[in-house]
């Protein structure tokens, strides 16, 4: 997907940056550098993400970004902190007037900030974070840089999702293999048992899985510890899964 800027300027298309970067953040961080490329109105802009249940401000741009966030986390209220938990975009046209959030307005001016915007990053049904832009003039943020920084919210809302996707599939793969190395370890040893006892293989596997219970350890434990006694070494592991080329 290209998104297009307020000058009309080409954007990079998301998944140039997915193949480009080497982590989440390094991929935020270009979102929003080329986000605040793409606007003029945007001098700066920090992402918050939620992390258990508190949030923090994984990346940024601008001068003042995080003072600004580290404000709002501070007094748990802010332009940011509303967007996050309500899924709304919420801008102020002139933070000197504005009557919302505290002391956050009056901190943002003295750093020479007068207008924010600030936009929900969704993932799937649910809101992970939000981008939060500034500029120092006021009534700087039109309905249009509204509109293209929305998608540079989308987007930073599908890399987080990919992300967790890809995160989610490493844990399923290594679960997996922990599960195949349990498997051959507990196929050897009912092979090792029938050899013993000249019993069937549903035998074997009942008298090791009464000692398990015995014992109260794992069947793949006690499974190992047999044929550590049987060969004087542990069994060996087996390789790990690997993508077809």
């Amino acid at each position: 997907m290209l998104l297009q800027g307020a000058d009309g300027h080409r954007v990079v298309p998301v998944v140039e940056w997915l193949l480009e970067t080497a982590s989440l953040r390094d991929f935020l961080q270009h979102l929003v550098e080329d986000a605040v490329r793409t606007v003029p109105a945007a001098e700066g802009c920090g992402v918050t993400l939620q992390r258990s249940h508190r949030p923090l401000t994984v990346v940024s741009t601008g001068d003042v970004a995080d003072k600004l966030d580290e404000k709002q986390y501070g007094q748990d209220d802010g332009p940011c902190l509303q967007a996050l938990r309500t899924g709304q975009v919420v801008h102020s046209a002139d933070l000197l007037d504005e009557g919302r959030w505290g002391s956050y307005p009056s901190f943002a001016v003295s750093l020479g900030v007068r207008s924010c915007l600030s936009l929900p990053i969704p993932v799937h049904a649910h809101t992970v974070g939000a981008l939060n832009f500034y500029s120092a003039g006021a009534g700087c943020f039109t309905r249009r840089d509204e509109s293209v920084l929305a998608q540079f919210a989308a987007q930073a809302g599908g890399g987080i999702a990919l992300a967790q996707r890809l995160a989610d599939a490493e844990d399923f793969t290594r679960d997996l293999q922990n599960a195949l190395q349990s498997r051959a370890v507990i196929d050897q040893a009912i092979g090792a048992t029938m050899q013993q006892r000249h019993c069937t293989a549903d035998q074997a596997f009942a008298v090791l899985r009464a000692l398990s219970q015995q014992t109260n350890s794992k069947l793949r434990e006690v499974c190992a510890r047999l044929l550590t006694d049987l060969g004087g070494q542990p069994p060996e592991q087996q390789p790990p899964l690997r993508p077809r080329p």
